[in-house]
């Protein structure tokens, strides 16, 4: 909960930051307070604002560059062409950069072009300038600690973060960053300690955090604790597993090799932070400044790829293409690529990308795992049910992160008819899983629909609403076992709340309409029953539904059918 309050606390300090570029931000909601004279300039002008709405930040650059050409003395205009270029990544944001001396973004910019070209006082010097306020007050000491590194005063950097380090707020990121200094540095007995700390503080799913301590324990002699701390990778994060061979093999390697390196993780971990609180522009900024210090740098172009992904799949493929398959994390970077290949409907050339993957991490069930759960969701059970046979061959002795194979094989089965084989498959996730709500959910759902166990469907639904007591689905589920016990006041209770839960669910819908059937509520029944058929059923289920609604049949229903 500490660690959620505190990256909460770090969106709310980003806004700071933010308002310098505010006229920048699609999303702020006010209105411009440029209004561009000539139907060129504010075409040009309207052009960039929708662009940066739709994610697309170099066709904003374009059109406010465009604009800012016709109008080269409007700050407004300077000021979205510079926040729009330094999105796009567009060398223009530097040269916008040296214009705009009030602008805390445009010093981030002109602090690390003085950093690259090793003009180490003069970054410092920009970094020093920003205010002590909003996110500045997390950022800065880094960039200055990593420019002192870079001017070769060790002592200074560590410095600039031990209090950081001995105080309570983001204590374990300062600790990673003095440990990665003392590394660099060659100071042993410094970065063991500051590392020890920034283990003690951060949690274990972090990839970035577990790829440098993988590191540090190879390069002391500590293989053993590398591939624990892989361990509790995959514990936390089980898709990762694909990736500890790699991980393993390339742990010798100094994970930043210059100062300019360190300064490009501050900006990625606060990103990363931003991210998490759906701070999407600022997150996007301060990756594009990590991009630039740091080209090849794999966990910011990931970072960035999942930005893109929602509104932009193609340019979230573009960034992952610059990845090479010898990365330690390729393996990791290949499965999001097939994701959003699928996502572009390029079902071929994602499946033969999984192929490829299954040949180039023969031990690793996930590509077939994936595998199924494209096969699946596109309706070829048999073919899913094959992929998802091969995953399970690759697991000696599954274990309580291994549930989704059996559970998803088991949806396959049931939905291709093979009820025996579905059932034990999920019994089989239950046993490793035991409290899992999703399988709990679709087995007794399952058997309610059957007319079976039924007292024992409800217990396990019971559990299930506990765990996920907003899930539409499980509650939906809840009421559908009790209108099959007969128990019609309570099971429209519950199928009431289902509805508030998912209100666009055809099914819960329907559901409800039948416990209203069944409580003599015959006109809610109808209405809730053409309500279902207006949210896009399945072709099977919205026959049921109009065989209710025909008059022919009564709108009979037999109790819960």
């Amino acid at each position: 909960m500490q660690q959620v309050r505190r990256v909460r606390r770090a969106a709310l300090l980003a806004l700071t930051l933010l308002s310098a570029c505010a006229a920048a931000d699609p999303s702020s909601g006010g209105t411009p307070t440029v209004r561009p004279s000539g139907s060129g300039v504010f075409g040009a002008y309207l052009t960039g604002k929708v662009a940066l709405s739709q994610g697309n930040a170099d066709a904003a650059a374009n059109a406010f560059l465009r604009a800012l050409a016709a109008r080269p003395n409007d700050p407004e205009l300077r000021q979205q062409a510079f926040f729009a270029a330094l999105l796009a990544g567009r060398s223009e944001a530097v040269q916008l950069a040296r214009q705009l001396p009030d602008n805390q973004m445009a010093v981030l910019v002109l602090g690390d072009e003085a950093a690259k070209s090793g003009r180490w006082a003069e970054a410092e010097r920009q970094f020093r300038a920003l205010p002590r306020q909003g996110l500045t007050q997390l950022l800065q000491p880094l960039l200055i600690a990593w420019v002192q590194q870079g001017d070769g005063r060790t002592d200074a950097a560590l410095a600039t973060l031990r209090p950081l380090v001995e105080g309570q707020r983001f204590r374990g990121l300062f600790a990673l960053h003095a440990g990665m200094i003392a590394d660099l540095a060659n100071r042993p007995a410094d970065a063991a300690r500051y590392y020890r700390i920034a283990q003690t503080e951060m949690p274990d799913s972090n990839l970035r955090l577990t790829q440098v301590l993988a590191s540090w324990q190879t390069r002391t002699g500590h293989p053993a604790d590398a591939q624990r701390l892989l361990a509790n990778l995959v514990a936390a994060a089980p898709d990762m597993s694909i990736a500890v061979p790699t991980l393993l093999s390339t742990a010798n390697k100094r994970p930043v090799a210059r100062p300019t390196d360190g300064i490009a993780e501050a900006y990625v971990a606060l990103a990363a932070a931003l991210h998490a609180e759906r701070s999407t522009d600022f997150a996007t900024a301060m990756l594009r400044l990590a991009l630039d210090l740091r080209p090849d740098f794999t966990a910011a172009r990931v970072m960035q790829a999942d930005l893109l992904a929602a509104k932009q799949p193609a340019a979230a493929l573009q960034m992952l293409a610059g990845i090479p398959n010898t990365d330690p994390i390729s393996a990791i970077v290949r499965m999001r690529r097939v994701a959003l290949m699928e996502k572009l409907g390029r079902g071929d050339d994602a499946t033969e990308e999984l192929e490829k993957l299954v040949h180039d991490y023969p031990e690793s069930p996930l590509p077939d795992m994936t595998l199924g759960d494209m096969l699946r969701i596109k309706q070829r059970f048999p073919a899913a049910i094959a992929a998802y046979d091969r995953a399970a061959a690759r697991i000696r002795h599954p274990g309580p992160n291994d549930w989704p194979l059996f559970y998803n094989r088991g949806i396959a089965y049931e939905r291709s008819n093979q009820w025996a084989k579905a059932e034990a498959d999920f019994r089989h996730a239950l046993d490793l899983a035991p409290d899992q709500p999703y399988v709990l959910n679709y087995l007794a759902y399952s058997w309610a629909d059957r007319g079976e166990r039924l007292p024992e469907a409800r217990r396990m639904l019971q559990r299930a609403a506990e765990k996920r007591p907003n899930d539409g689905a499980v509650v939906d589920s809840l009421g559908w076992v009790m209108l099959r016990q007969g128990q019609v006041s309570a099971a429209v209770k519950t199928l009431e709340r289902a509805v508030e839960l998912d209100s666009e669910d055809p099914t819960i819908n329907g559901h409800l309409g039948d416990a209203y059937w069944a409580a003599g509520r015959k006109i809610e029944a109808q209405y809730q029953w053409r309500r279902a058929l207006t949210l896009n059923p399945t072709a099977d289920d919205a026959a049921k539904l109009e065989a209710k609604l025909n008059p022919s049949q009564g709108g009979a229903v037999v109790s819960g059918q």
